[in-house]
């Protein structure tokens, strides 16, 4: 028996959990569009899971169309796998819409569009939990970045940097 479970874990999916904290910090030094990354691996992982005859890239661009459905398909995955917690999915939704116009807003007041990162974590955290508690993924928490988190990550500093000194430099 043992052995079969072995077996089993050995063929079963290696997944990196994204902790909020991580999502948040990655989410602001690429000026929002690690939301876009994280809607297409949720969308990945859900053609993969459910074999579903999608295009994750195009449901992460377009998802002023299909994240609502996203944000519905994570709690009712999470919900069968014991996860308590709720979230209005159409209130999320429209609220992270809402929040992406704002990026049409002038100098520095843009800026508000980066706070449509919080109405993903709801169901970061709950996608989360349904992978972990699923059985069938090897969870791997680590709370260490990626080179390629570490290159996002510095190239944002960077463009953060500029974007700060322009600001000033406008309203002088």
């Amino acid at each position: 028996m043992e052995k079969k479970l072995e077996i089993n874990k050995i063929e079963s999916k290696v997944f990196e959990l994204l902790s909020a904290q991580k999502f948040i910090l990655l989410c602001v030094f690429s000026f929002g569009l690690y939301e876009l990354w994280w809607i297409y691996k949720s969308w990945s992982f859900f053609r993969d899971k459910d074999q579903l005859d999608i295009m994750p890239a195009a449901r992460a661009i377009f998802s002023f169309f299909f994240l609502n459905s996203l944000f519905i398909r994570v709690q009712d995955f999470s919900k069968s796998k014991g996860y308590t917690k709720t979230f209005s999915s159409t209130g999320y939704f429209i609220g992270f819409i809402g929040l992406n116009i704002a990026g049409n807003f002038p100098d520095p007041y843009w800026i508000i569009s980066l706070m449509s990162m919080f109405l993903l974590i709801p169901a970061l955290e709950s996608l989360n939990y349904g992978i972990k508690n699923s059985g069938n993924y090897n969870v791997i928490e680590n709370g260490k970045y990626n080179n390629r988190q570490i290159g996002l990550i510095i190239v944002g500093s960077i463009f953060w940097m500029f974007t700060v000194i322009e600001i000033f430099l406008q309203n002088e």
